[in-house]
């Protein structure tokens, strides 16, 4: 029986990447996608949403447009790696759909309470939808079977500062909303999504499969790879693969190694503000609330990927 989900988004290549992947995959069975402003503002999200639906040919799959802005900070968007419209590199289609009328926050809040049973969350996006909801109806936390992030960085140093992952800092009150409420969290921080990257071969590999979603995702990962290769200088060659670590591992869990630990978010300091902090020696009285993972099996995650997204 595939596994019902709900996909909290900015798309975003990475993101959509992580979507094509979701909708090509027979386990999972996608019930909406919401967006919020993150990689670009959130009406292009919102439009970015829609137009990968309609690469998918999915007009049934609802999209909600959710918050247009962190909870207290001011926005902050990266054009310079997924370019203006957030999926430069690629002609995707226009929409075929239009955004469902009520807000993302709502519609969470309804739909998670309104199910017998709870539902899982991907969260490949700043966390302010998220937080939003639980604040609206803090019920919803029970109503959430597991909530799977990509985001944050424990061992590794972030993207952004010296010690914070861009969708935490970019919303870094709403991640400790979240972080300390009593979800289950699996978390794909930097340390594993960093060794898992698309390099020039993979690019091949999708444009001989067959399909526009392959094809489509090859013409992205040829800009993504240009502009991850200036803004990582210092890393190995190839574009980590962020959001979909969190999509692959709901398919096949045995294609990543973590831990159980507690990990908080930092607010209060200038200099480490949206850090995600582990607590690796058990000091703080607190349980263990995430599954972080640190370790990925790269071959078979890509080989995935380029086959179901063959398929689509």
């Amino acid at each position: 029986m595939a596994l019902p989900i709900i996909i909290d988004t900015d798309p975003g290549q990475d993101d959509c990447i992580a979507i094509l992947l979701a909708l090509a995959s027979p386990e999972l069975q996608v019930l909406g996608l919401t967006t919020v402003a993150g990689n670009v503002s959130a009406p292009q999200t919102a439009r970015n949403a829609l137009r990968i639906c309609a690469l998918a040919k999915r007009r049934d799959l609802p999209v909600f447009a959710g918050c247009e802005r962190p909870l207290l900070n001011q926005p902050y968007h990266a054009p310079e790696i997924h370019g203006e419209s957030g999926l430069d590199g690629a002609h995707l289609p226009e929409p075929r759909t239009k955004l469902q009328p009520r807000h993302a926050v709502d519609w969470l809040v309804e739909t998670l309470m309104s199910r017998d049973e709870p539902t899982t969350i991907v969260a490949v996006a700043p966390l302010t939808n998220i937080a939003m909801a639980l604040r609206r109806e803090p019920r919803i936390a029970d109503k959430i079977k597991r909530l799977v992030i990509m985001g944050g960085a424990l061992r590794v140093g972030g993207n952004m500062t010296p010690a914070a992952e861009f969708n935490v800092f970019v919303d870094p009150h709403a991640a400790a909303i979240v972080f300390d409420s009593d979800i289950d969290i699996a978390l794909f921080p930097l340390d594993v999504t960093w060794k898992v990257r698309v390099r020039y071969e993979h690019v091949e590999r999708l444009r001989a499969a067959k399909g526009a979603a392959a094809h489509t995702v090859a013409d992205l990962m040829d800009f993504y790879l240009g502009t991850e290769a200036m803004a990582q200088s210092g890393q190995d060659k190839g574009a980590p693969l962020h959001d979909a670590c969190a999509i692959a591992w709901l398919i096949d869990p045995t294609l990543f190694r973590g831990s159980r630990l507690s990990v908080r978010v930092e607010t209060g300091s200038p200099l480490t503000l949206g850090q995600t902090l582990p607590d690796w020696r058990g000091l703080w009285d607190r349980p263990a609330n995430v599954e972080a993972f640190e370790d990925a099996d790269a071959p078979r995650i890509l080989d995935l990927l380029i086959q179901r997204l063959g398929k689509l």
